[in-house]
């Protein structure tokens, strides 16, 4: 007998284990999160084969979750260096991580992602698909619903699946500056270009909410035709796309698939909070899932910071997950230092927003940190820091600069290198109490 997934257990009024969790968590009541999953404005992605889940729940009534892509390229990295990148994307706190591997051995990363990680595990199936077949034109429903099927089985919590982009679409997005940068919706664009036939997995919506039904698999709704420069944001393809991604998150929901929805890629600064009420709106409150957006195109090397500033703009406005950016965005393969950076960028976005949305014990680590700071234990900074490894190195160097004591004498030091011993506010301020 088939296991009932998250939503139908939710509309049914049971709260299941992950629900229990995820309220632990957030410090709110169960009660408030089964009601939440039920109507679709929570979904905690959970495939039941995969076993070591710890449950996270992602929606705009919850802490500000973020993503981190690893995976392998047709020219670079193998297994074991993405085992190590997810090592370090949970390390620096990642919610959730997305195999994104087009290169060889897909099947053996994946399981072994699955395995290691205790974090929800996302994939974009159309790119297995497109490693087993030497023309991307071959590509056909049945191969693509084949690949949905093992991943499922292998324990995938979610997938990114295109259906939104249809064919009348295309000739919208042929007037931009950089048409598609989607590699599922390019191919996708392509595809029916060529065959001259309809979005395979639109025409098949149906096969494939089957499959996600049986095992509790997420749906990411894809946004094939995410503006990839500030020019293309906001235009008639991308909404045009959104529209029929508005329509199957009801068929999700009617099927009792959980559903999110993926947002934009490049967008300015003042467009950004009418795209996040556009898409809560037409969506009806499905979980928005954002790359950054990265707010400036003339940056790279830097894109870990123009999109986290795009990223904490977009949860304050009720994004509920953001997809990270590194510092080799447009640039090349993620290495484990970028993945490192990428993470800790947007965990300082979605923690930004979670302070200013004021959710619950959000600002706890901040005053902590301030009061260690108050009382010069530069060990209990460490630890209140999001990144202590690198707070560690930074304050080591800057000791060794000075020529002053070592770090383990640090605890004697009431002063840091910037202002002295002389200039210190902070020990002027004491002096002033005492």
């Amino acid at each position: 007998m088939r296991e009932n997934t998250q939503l139908e257990k939710a509309v049914k009024g049971d709260i299941s284990p992950e629900m229990r969790e995820v309220a632990a968590k957030e410090h709110l009541d169960p009660e408030f999160i089964r009601s939440e999953v039920a109507a679709g404005r929570i979904v905690i992605p959970a495939n039941h084969t995969h076993t070591n889940l710890a449950p996270i729940g992602i929606g705009k009534s919850l802490t500000t979750k973020i993503n981190a892509n690893i995976g392998n390229s047709a020219m670079s990295s193998c297994p074991k260096k993405e085992l190590a990148k997810l090592d370090v994307a949970l390390r620096c706190g990642a919610d959730t991580v997305m195999d994104l591997s087009t290169g060889e051995n897909i099947c053996e990363i994946r399981r072994s992602i699955v395995a290691a990680s205790p974090a929800p595990v996302g994939t974009v199936p159309i790119y297995e698909a497109l490693s087993l077949v030497e023309d991307p034109m071959l590509i056909d429903i049945e191969l693509l619903l084949k690949v949905v099927e093992q991943q499922a089985k292998q324990g995938v919590d979610y997938m990114t699946i295109h259906a939104g982009l249809l064919r009348e679409h295309v000739p919208l997005a042929m007037k931009r500056l950089m048409r598609i940068v989607s590699r599922g919706g390019a191919v996708t664009a392509k595809w029916m270009q060529h065959h001259q036939k309809e979005n395979p997995f639109h025409e098949n919506f149906d096969r494939l909410l089957e499959i996600c039904q049986r095992h509790d698999v997420t749906l990411s709704l894809g946004d094939g035709l995410r503006p990839g420069c500030l020019a293309d944001s906001s235009d008639d393809a991308q909404f045009a796309e959104l529209q029929v991604i508005a329509r199957l998150v009801r068929k999700c929901r009617d099927a009792g698939v959980q559903v999110m929805v993926e947002g934009p890629g490049h967008v300015p600064l003042d467009q950004i909070e009418m795209n996040m009420r556009k898409e809560d709106k037409l969506c009806d409150g499905a979980p928005f899932y954002i790359l950054g957006p990265v707010v400036a195109d003339c940056a790279p090397g830097y894109d870990h910071i123009t999109s986290a500033i795009g990223a904490a703009m977009g949860a304050f406005h009720g994004a509920s997950m953001l997809c990270y950016v590194t510092p080799r965005e447009h640039l090349g393969l993620p290495d484990i230092e970028d993945v490192r950076q990428g993470v800790i960028a947007f965990k300082i976005a979605a923690h930004a927003a979670d302070v200013a949305l004021k959710r619950p014990h959000a600002r706890d680590r901040d005053d902590a940190i301030s009061r260690a700071r108050m009382a010069f234990d530069w060990e209990a900074q460490f630890n209140f820091s999001l990144d202590p490894e690198r707070a560690r190195e930074i304050r080591a160097q800057s000791l060794q600069e000075t020529q002053q004591q070592p770090l383990n004498d640090d605890k004697k030091s009431d002063h840091c290198t910037m202002c002295g011993p002389k200039y210190c506010s902070l020990k002027t301020s004491l002096e002033i109490t005492e």
